[in-house]
């Protein structure tokens, strides 16, 4: 049985739509706080550095998505 895919387009609108769950960006919230506050430990540095790439990578490919889709609207 094969799995159901999406179409190019509403792949696209997907990703331009992510946002990540609530836990994680709250979690990402309560990091920048404690390392604003100077309070990380390097764990939690760590785990901060991580989140910021994945939240800058997805934001370079949202960006793409969103200007793909454009031109396929506009």
């Amino acid at each position: 049985m094969s799995k159901p895919t999406l179409g190019t387009g509403e792949l696209l609108k997907e990703l331009a739509e992510f946002k990540f769950p609530r836990a994680t960006q709250r979690r990402l919230t309560r990091l920048l706080d404690l390392n604003n506050d100077g309070e990380l430990s390097s764990e939690q540095r760590h785990e901060l550095r991580a989140l910021a790439e994945l939240s800058e990578q997805i934001a370079i490919l949202k960006g793409q998505a969103m200007l793909v889709l454009g031109r396929k609207n506009g």
